[in-house]
């Protein structure tokens, strides 16, 4: 179910790295669990298995869980195409949940639109699997911001 993606032409070859050191320094992710196996030029996943701690009062995967690995997953996607000492944070998004997030696992799916100097474009798509049955359960469009010259925190 991926889109058709504009070929992106990545401004640092060792994005993949950068993009995964940043992943392991957030431990918003690393609270609820969630891995990005996925990197490329444009593109990211993150999986999130199924753990009662994010769950909300029906059983299902918490709403706001659901907008963390959306934005995460479409702001990796994002950060593939920067250079290497930017960093980047997200500006806006609009997330729509259209249907619960009823599943083993979760699987977010970022991709670029639109890769501006400072200014990018993204959406994702976030899959509920149940027994290998994918259901779209939110989509989200979201507005980054490069910020050149500005690296993360090093722990």
């Amino acid at each position: 179910m991926r889109h058709e993606l504009p070929i992106f032409q990545p401004k640092d070859p060792g994005y993949a790295d950068r993009v995964r050191e940043s992943f392991r320094l957030q431990q918003a992710m690393a609270l609820i669990g969630a891995e990005l196996p996925v990197v490329e030029p444009g593109y990211a996943e993150i999986h999130l298995p199924f753990k009662p701690e994010i769950t909300q009062q029906h059983g299902v995967i918490h709403g706001g869980v659901v907008g963390m690995i959306a934005d995460s997953a479409a702001g990796y996607a994002a950060n593939t195409l920067t250079p290497p000492d930017t960093s980047v944070l997200t500006v806006e998004y609009k997330l729509n949940l259209i249907a619960p997030a009823d599943g083993e696992r979760l699987v977010a799916r970022g991709e670029v639109i639109k890769s501006g100097r400072t200014l990018l474009i993204t959406r994702a798509e976030v899959f509920a699997i149940k027994r290998e049955q994918w259901t779209l359960c939110a989509v989200m469009q979201q507005t980054i911001i490069a910020m050149h010259g500005k690296k993360e925190r090093v722990e």
